[in-house]
């Protein structure tokens, strides 16, 4: 049992519910799609320029993270709306400040992403 006296669910709920709030996520949130797609470019392109092994993790640390911040978004921005639906200052605060979570990551992975990739692009031609 847990602090408040109730029953710890099976893990596999835990996991289920997991892949479930990011199945969710891909089924109705666009960006994350936008996300998706990009990240399956930079796989075709990995494969087709043969990156080292280091370049496929930094590849995959960047996709999580910027998935991962993705999901994060989604929620404060669902836990928002939840809470209010006024336009009030704290609930604009936390949802741009969220967005702006994924934009700095995400640029932060096409700049990395321009270092792994633009010489062996430039190499080729």
């Amino acid at each position: 049992m847990n602090k408040k006296g109730r029953k710890h669910e099976p893990l596999y709920k835990s996991f289920g519910y997991a892949f479930s709030g990011i199945g969710n996520t891909i089924k109705d949130e666009r960006n994350i799609k936008i996300h998706l797609a990009c990240a399956l470019l930079v796989v075709i392109f990995g494969v087709w320029l043969r990156i080292s092994v280091t370049e496929w993790f930094v590849c995959l640390l960047l996709f999580a993270l910027v998935i991962s911040l993705e999901l994060v978004n989604t929620a404060v921005e669902a836990v928002t709306d939840l809470v209010t639906e006024e336009k009030r200052p704290l609930a604009k605060k936390a949802k741009d400040a969220a967005a702006g979570a994924v934009l700095v990551s995400a640029i932060i992975a096409v700049i990395i992403g321009g270092f792994i990739f633009l010489p062996k692009l430039i190499g080729i031609f």
